[in-house]
């Protein structure tokens, strides 16, 4: 922090198999930034947000991060992607114990809200366990006697939704683990798909990256199969599934599933967030389509505003800490929910709305 700027760093899959989507969370927050920028900055200085490419693999996350923290001198970091990346840097950079803040994670692995274990670092979405456990009470309530199947990725996002299913008493007829990267192999899809259309899947829900949604629904319209989807949130954004499939047309592969989503439909005008994003981001971020994954980083950048403000006109990292436990709670946000965050949890947001997507890849609820 100087006179004039805040410093912040962000890691993201700028490029690799993860980048389809993912890509636009960093520019949409910068762009949100710009407007701050533009219109006063934060106690007069201007945000500074550092981007640098993981490529979605966690020990490029190490070496970006320490190259945030050691070279670029960063205040903090900021929107985090990826749950395997932020355990990494967590542990091998200590974040912890050298009390370095990481604001509103791009994921919802349920132990990013320990404070114990990760003190500096904050959730921005609400947890895979709480989804996953919100998904199996309408399944219970809506398919019973269906049988039910899981396809899920091989690593800790899919463990904590696990975990979430368990708890809530929903037992999967079949389950479909994937590792990630197995996505990109035309084989292994179909074989996934064969495997659900043998067990005679009738609702399956998909637990992955939007990639995989793609690759799976991709794979069950070309060989006739059509159960009722029901997408995690985090694998269910049109504009990342028409990029992953190479297909303008591939949204419609959606059309009819069902999902539930902790933020507005990024295609809701009437949203007053959603309107002001959308200004934001045809004057800072021109040429991009706004969806989700903008939407996404248009929040966080919501939020860090406010937590840099709270965190007083000479802020440190243990007042911008400090700051989020004791007001993080109260601080604007599009999601239809506040954030859970206080003392003794690092938790994010805690609702969500089920939809049903349209041929366009629109939320109807």
């Amino acid at each position: 922090v100087s006179s004039t700027e805040i410093k912040l760093g962000i890691t993201v899959p700028q490029t690799g198999i993860a980048a389809p989507g993912y890509n636009k969370v960093a520019p949409a927050m910068k762009a949100y930034f710009s407007y701050i920028n533009d219109n006063g900055g934060v106690y007069g200085r201007k945000i500074n947000l550092i981007i640098k490419d993981d490529k979605y693999i966690p020990q490029e996350a190490i070496n970006k991060t320490n190259e945030l923290i050691l070279k670029d001198k960063v205040f903090a970091l900021v929107g985090q992607l990826g749950t395997a990346n932020h355990l990494a840097v967590a542990s091998k950079v200590r974040l912890a114990s050298r009390n370095i803040p990481s604001l509103y994670l791009n994921t919802g692995y349920s132990g990013f809200a320990d404070v114990k274990k990760f003190k500096t670092s904050f959730m921005h979405f609400p947890t895979y366990a709480m989804e996953a456990k919100i998904l199996a009470s309408y399944i219970k309530e809506n398919f019973t006697g269906k049988k039910t199947c899981l396809v899920s990725q091989n690593d800790d996002f899919g463990s904590d939704a696990g975990a979430g299913f368990t708890a809530a008493g929903l037992k999967f007829d079949e389950t479909v683990k994937y590792i990630s990267g197995q996505q990109a192999d035309r084989t292994l899809v179909a074989g996934w798909v064969t495997k659900l259309a043998t067990a005679k899947c009738e609702v399956v829900v998909l637990f992955s990256v939007s990639s995989a949604t793609a690759a799976i629904l991709g794979g069950a319209a070309a060989g006739g199969y059509k159960p009722q989807w029901i997408l995690g949130s985090v694998g269910a954004d049109a504009t990342t599934i028409r990029i992953a499939a190479n297909n303008p047309q591939a949204s419609a592969l959606m059309n009819g599933a069902i999902g539930a989503s902790w933020l507005p439909d990024a295609a809701d005008t009437t949203d007053e967030y959603i309107k002001l994003f959308r200004e934001v981001n045809t004057k800072y971020n021109p040429g991009v389509e706004f969806d989700n994954n903008v939407l996404v980083g248009m929040n966080a950048g919501l939020l860090t505003v406010q937590a840099l403000r709270a965190a007083g006109s000479n802020p440190t990292r243990r007042s911008l800490i400090a700051a989020l436990e004791s007001k993080g709670a109260s601080f604007a946000s599009s999601s239809y929910s506040s954030s859970a965050v206080s003392m003794t949890s690092h938790a994010g947001h805690t609702v969500y709305w089920f939809v049903k997507y349209n041929l366009a890849g629109s939320l109807v609820p």
